[in-house]
């Protein structure tokens, strides 16, 4: 069954604001979502379903059977939810209570086993023993959907972590857990613990991919791109090699991303944020980061445009991406700022020779019709991207020009100004000098005291001499000049 655009839900959606896909994306929906595993593959068949209509109904329906295939029943009861509101006549947009009572019996035995047998490790002191069983809590909290009590789970493990690797591992289960959250802050605090100098450091690099990824997502989803991408392009290229479809293989990380994913986000963040020769050093160049551009090579081709100053080529593969990357779990939110980013960066290169240029022609190399230009030209103006002038009457983009002239007769008045100033106290010293009048500390020793330092300054204390010294100090200086 296909769902139009038209529909009742993503009429809301849309007025609501959230995105709303009409096109099929490039990528085939299973063979997508087969490099994925854990609850990410329901969370991203959910977000699938919820956005894109012409996958709606083939998206959702394979997240109540990934739902069912775990024991998250909160999940099951959200995918059932949204299959109610766009599906109403699905035989799916009815809870199985059966499943749910089944499941919740199950979750329930199996909590009071892990807590019954954490109990008696406790009472036999044993700290492997208790550390394995907060471990196993932690997990079994995680696979149900109960994120709080698997944090505090961890965080008790942490008293009886005996061994470095021990400690890697908490901080892992902790990180998934927090990414599960969206628990940025959380997520970055745990990674510099782990790359800490010390003795981490060194069972850390054995797991340095993961903790760039999630680094890396952690600064995408604040919207420091620069930052994320650094992280992103610095991932080390074991992750890439990893079988996606061995859930013994340590070097995955699909529980959250794929090496598809890292090089998407890097390259996007890459884009937005730096200029082209750091592209061309820290992204193309870059050993580690090739990996990953080998699974994506439109991404490759795109920056390889913008370095090389065809920005309309660049754009027009990142526009045929959009669909894909708007039903995308971290990228959809940021799509926008991304895209108006590197669009913006492409408009300035582009300008950087011309003093002024019609918005026909901007709008001819851009691929927009001009009224979209100019909205795109005034929020960029607006922002303090660009430094220029919309002339509205002939349609024209004019750049600033700065004068010259003007600034170096600035200059010049300043340090006139200066001169004047420094030379006015340096006399004014010496006639005081001269006058055997000494201002000094003998208080400290190695104190050197200035006229500003006591207030006697000509300049900021006032028009007349009484502002600035006293009348004593102002009779015997004149006294002085006359002897």
């Amino acid at each position: 069954m296909i769902i139009g655009s038209d529909s009742a839900y993503f009429i809301k959606a849309r007025q609501a604001g959230r995105p709303v896909v009409k096109d099929l994306p490039k990528f085939d929906l299973d063979q997508y979502i087969a490099n994925y595993r854990g609850k990410t593959r329901v969370d991203r068949l959910l977000l699938i379903g919820t956005t894109a209509p012409l996958l709606a109904s083939e998206a959702l329906r394979a997240a109540v059977s990934e739902a069912k295939q775990g024991r998250d029943v909160g999940r099951y009861d959200a995918v059932v939810a949204a299959i109610r509101e766009i599906l109403p006549g699905d035989i799916n947009a009815v809870s199985d209570s059966a499943w749910i009572d089944r499941t919740n019996k199950q979750v329930k035995a199996e909590s009071d086993r892990l807590e019954t047998e954490l109990k008696g490790y406790k009472n036999n002191l044993i700290k492997e023993s208790i550390r394995m069983g907060y471990d196993d809590l932690g997990q079994h909290f995680h696979r149900i959907g109960d994120l709080t009590n698997s944090v505090k789970a961890y965080g008790r493990m942490r008293d009886f972590c005996t061994t470095a690797s021990h400690v890697v591992i908490m901080s892992l289960r902790l990180i998934n857990v927090s990414i599960d959250q969206g628990n940025w802050l959380a997520v970055q605090t745990n990674v510099q613990k782990l790359r800490s100098p010390g003795q981490l450091s060194t069972e850390a690099q054995q797991t340095s991919a993961k903790l760039s990824a999630a680094m890396g997502l952690a600064l995408l989803a604040s919207g420091n791109f620069r930052e994320a991408a650094q992280e992103f392009v610095e991932t080390d290229p074991r992750m890439a090699q990893a079988r996606l479809d061995d859930p013994s293989d340590a070097e995955a990380f699909n529980e959250v991303v794929t090496p598809n994913d890292i090089a998407v986000y890097g390259g996007l963040c890459a884009l937005a944020s730096m200029d082209r020769n750091e592209l061309q050093k820290h992204v193309l160049e870059n050993g580690k980061f090739r990996t990953y551009l080998e699974l994506e090579p439109h991404i490759r081709r795109a920056i390889t445009f913008f370095v090389s100053s065809k920005y309309s080529a660049c754009l027009s593969i990142l526009e045929s991406y959009r669909s894909d990357y708007l039903l995308d779990l971290y990228l959809q939110r940021h799509l926008g700022e991304l895209y108006f980013q590197i669009r913006s960066k492409a408009i300035q290169q582009y300008f950087i020779p011309f003093s002024r240029v019609t918005l026909a022609a901007l709008a001819s190399a851009f691929d927009a019709d001009e009224h979209t230009m100019e909205q795109e030209l005034t929020s960029m103006i607006k922002r303090k991207h660009l430094d220029a002038r919309i002339d509205l009457v002939d349609r024209v983009l004019l750049s600033r020009t700065a004068n010259a002239r003007s600034d170096v007769h600035e200059n010049a008045l300043k340090m006139a100004k200066d001169y004047e100033r420094t030379a006015h106290l340096r006399i004014l010293r010496m006639e005081m000098l001269n006058a055997g009048l000494e201002v000094s500390d003998k208080g400290k020793p190695g104190a050197n005291t200035t006229l500003e330092n006591v207030g006697l300054d000509p300049f900021h204390g006032g028009a007349s001499a009484g502002n600035w010294i006293s009348e004593g100090i102002a009779r015997s200086l004149r006294s002085g000049l006359r002897g």
